[in-house]
């Protein structure tokens, strides 16, 4: 039997405490930060006074309205973001968003009857995407939700957000027209 060898050298930690009203001069060679154990309760300059959120809503048994004609109950949100770094393609990175958003999750519960008496058809889905208000005209809606395999989408709406930057790189070749990069954020509402 061969012994084993430690390829990552063992760390001790020494802990020194030091109480609050002792002061070290700042001139001693073996102290460069002066230590502090300070344990403050926070203050803040004013109450905020938090407001009903629509899941707050849905907690307590209410639908959320989702528009003139829908409400919804919601389940779960999902969240993602999309680039489109070469060829200025704002509906590409719109759609990059809406898969990263859905692209780590799995819905079962609406397949499997776990909630009573909801059925897979009865998946509702609401889009909202931060895209930068210069680009909203361009984007193509019907694209972006070609993303979404089942659901019906019961709202979908674009507000100013994302952000345009530079790549970096201008590559002609890549249909670049200059070096933007194109970001979107999506939030993917989800619920029946």
């Amino acid at each position: 039997m061969t012994a084993s060898v430690l390829k990552f050298p063992l760390l001790l930690a020494f802990t020194e405490f030091w109480p609050l009203d002792r002061h070290i001069s700042k001139n001693h060679p073996s102290i460069s930060v002066k230590p502090s154990l300070s344990l403050k309760t926070p203050r803040f300059p004013r109450q905020v006074k938090a407001r009903t959120t629509p899941m707050e809503a849905e907690q307590s048994g209410t639908a959320v309205n989702t528009s003139s004609n829908a409400s919804m109950k919601l389940l779960f949100v999902e969240m993602g973001v999309g680039y489109d770094q070469h060829g200025q393609d704002i509906t590409a990175a719109a759609m990059r968003a809406c898969r990263d958003a859905i692209s780590s999750n799995s819905i079962p519960a609406f397949r499997r009857g776990s909630i009573p008496g909801v059925t897979f058809g009865q998946m509702k889905l609401q889009i909202k995407l931060g895209v930068p208000h210069s680009l909203q005209q361009s984007l193509d809606i019907e694209r972006v939700k070609s993303v979404f395999p089942y659901g019906e989408i019961v709202k979908f709406e674009v507000v100013d957000g994302g952000m345009i930057c530079s790549s970096g790189v201008y590559v002609e070749e890549m249909g670049d027209k200059n070096d933007d990069c194109y970001i979107v954020n999506a939030a993917v509402y989800v619920g029946y």
